[in-house]
């Protein structure tokens, strides 16, 4: 039986592997080819195994998979009777898989021609778009939370990394929501003290402590959140919104400086000013003198 395997591993080797080499060998483009293809084959098998995961189909894929090996295993060993069962089975199979995921072959089918499709592929939303939507609902959650004069410290980090900031609080890495957000602020729940940061459209942390300006840098006046809004945004070019929580009137801070008793349009303008135009400006303009650097190297 080893033999018989044996005999049928050289003659996949003899017949295919080494077929396949001479051609690469005679057509070195087509190796090109081949790691294109195997490159998509692998990107689309993690594809699928992510969107499995952790769902009920993951475990009838895992159930799938032993099938497969225990019928390959009964066939090496020649164990007929179990290897017929499990082939004809095998047969009839895909349309038992149609039946069993139903469900979610309907909505990967809804989804072409969808932004869904791109979303698979990893071709998200125009960066640009999703940072202006996300915008729109914190300045709803912060609008909310201020006519419930609900005290709260979001921070948003821009260029400036500050994962010491985000380590020191509960990490969340979720998707923003201005219904989350609320729920976050709600007084003497776990996660209302402290700052929530975000970065790179999402919630990265909540509870998070930052660094408190000095007594001499803002009026006694304002509170440990005012102070804490300012300190971080001194101490890196994060800006900071802050709702006070006795007179609900909403702050930011940004370069060490408080603009005080901002109304939404104010907010909203400053956020979009600030985070989108001259961000993705400098980053076109970048972009562009680049693309005029290669273009002088060519013409010389």
């Amino acid at each position: 039986m080893i033999n018989e395997f044996g005999i049928k591993l050289y003659g996949l080797y003899e017949g295919t592997i080494l077929k396949y080499w001479d051609a690469l060998v005679q057509n070195p483009f087509q190796l090109i080819i081949l790691i294109i293809d195997l490159a998509v084959v692998i990107y689309l098998i993690y594809k699928m195994l992510n969107l499995v995961k952790d769902t009920r189909a993951w475990q009838l894929l895992k159930g799938i998979l032993l099938l497969i090996a225990v019928t390959w295993l009964s066939g090496v060993l020649k164990l007929n009777v179990l290897n017929f069962i499990l082939t004809s089975f095998m047969t009839y199979g895909v349309i038992l898989l149609i039946v069993i995921f139903q469900p979610e072959l309907r909505r990967a089918l809804e989804g072409l021609g969808t932004n869904k499709i791109s979303r698979f592929f990893g071709i998200d939303k125009d960066v640009e778009t999703k940072t202006k939507e996300n915008i729109y609902k914190i300045v709803l959650a912060v609008v909310e939370l201020s006519k419930a004069r609900t005290g709260a410290l979001i921070v948003f980090a821009r260029d400036i990394k500050i994962n010491d900031i985000i380590s020191t609080g509960v990490i969340m890495d979720s998707e923003i929501s201005h219904q989350l957000l609320v729920n976050i602020f709600v007084p003497k729940t776990p996660l209302h003290d402290g700052a929530v940061i975000i970065e790179d459209n999402k919630i990265k942390a909540a509870a998070a402590m930052l660094p408190l300006a000095s007594d001499k840098d803002i009026s006694r006046e304002l509170g440990t959140r005012h102070r804490a809004a300012i300190g971080i945004s001194k101490e890196s070019d994060a800006l900071a919104i802050v709702v006070s929580e006795e007179t609900g009137k909403i702050s930011i801070a940004k370069d060490g400086t408080l603009i005080a008793d901002l109304k939404e349009d104010n907010l909203k303008k400053i956020l979009i000013k600030n985070i989108i135009a001259d961000r993705f400006n400098n980053n076109e303009k970048k972009y562009k003198e680049r693309i005029k650097k290669i273009r002088q190297k060519i013409s010389k």
